[in-house]
């Protein structure tokens, strides 16, 4: 047993194997033992069918990356029964531009969380992936659970519709897993790995950093993503690993587009996150762009013309 176990942890394609089955087992070595009594097809075919998955990957990646773009690249049309947040992000362009539409009767009282009552009779086509609350946060503490209730209600009458969710307060998913439908998608924002640098910078009134990659870890659901937009500096490994615990099947990283002067970090070192991250995930690159300060400091070294 010992001499099977250590071949099979030294074979990426069968620790792939392992880790897609853990979950079905009630420990490690109840998986292994499944693992290894399994009917597994040639070493080599294997490896072909891997190479071809990793090129389909590369192609997928490279046509949902996009630069400049605002809106997730899986999702055709957004839904809004709930706008509004109590998180008050230094970054957010949502509330900037309900500033700018004050004199509309949704956004009268400015961005203090708000049930859209006609939203809540909407239709979704077969096939279409609606991200749900672009103009809010639905799970901040500011939106009652009943509400939540209400938009989830909806999303179940519409089985052939992929519903997307987003948040900065993902702790607050597990109060309603019972009330998703499956075909639900859920994600949370995690800017940094540095909770110190969240508060030293004012980020956001959000959950800090650690405690939502805490609730994306522990959270019972098997279509998880992350998304690392506005990225801001973190530390490379732990980064890294906090994503890699997660377990999301795709995860978006971008920089801010909004002139806000964030802690960012280099790009080279956004890029080395890219990379590691593609070792076990679809990455998927929106805005990726020298940080702010590497422009003044181009400029200022005479690079700028």
């Amino acid at each position: 047993m010992h001499v099977k176990w250590v071949r099979v942890k030294e074979e990426t394609w069968e620790k792939l194997m392992l880790l897609k089955i853990a979950k079905r087992y009630r420990s490690l070595d109840e998986a292994i033992e499944a693992l290894l009594s399994a009917q597994l097809e040639p070493r080599e075919e294997l490896e072909r069918k891997h190479a071809s998955l990793l090129r389909a990957k590369r192609v997928l990646e490279d046509l949902l990356s996009c630069s400049n773009r605002k809106m997730f690249t899986i999702v055709n049309r957004t839904w809004n029964p709930v706008t509004g947040c109590t998180h008050l992000c230094r970054y957010c362009w949502a509330r900037g531009l309900t500033a700018k539409l004050r004199n509309g009767s949704r956004y009268g009282e400015g961005f203090a969380p708000k049930l859209v009552e006609e939203e809540l009779r909407a239709t979704f086509k077969p096939g279409e992936v609606v991200f749900v609350c672009d103009m809010g946060d639905l799970f901040c503490e500011g939106v009652p659970d009943k509400w939540i209730r209400k938009v989830l209600e909806r999303t179940r009458k519409f089985p052939e519709t992929r519903f997307l969710f987003l948040t900065k307060n993902p702790a607050r998913y597990a109060d309603f897993l019972d009330f998703f439908p499956q075909n639900s998608v859920l994600g949370a924002t995690i800017e940094t790995n540095r909770d110190e640098l969240y508060r030293e910078h004012g980020i956001s009134r959000a959950p800090l950093p650690s405690e939502r990659y805490r609730a994306m870890r522990d959270l019972k659901w098997d279509k998880k993503f992350v998304s690392v937009e506005p990225i801001l500096d973190f530390d490379l490994e732990e980064f890294a690993k906090w994503i890699a615990d997660i377990l999301p099947f795709m995860v978006y990283v971008g920089y801010d587009n909004y002139g806000n002067r964030l802690p960012e970090p280099p790009l080279r070192k956004t890029l080395e996150l890219v990379e590691r991250l593609s070792e076990h995930t679809l990455v998927v690159r929106k805005t990726l762009r020298p940080a702010w300060f590497e422009t003044l400091e181009r400029f200022a070294g005479g690079e700028g013309g």
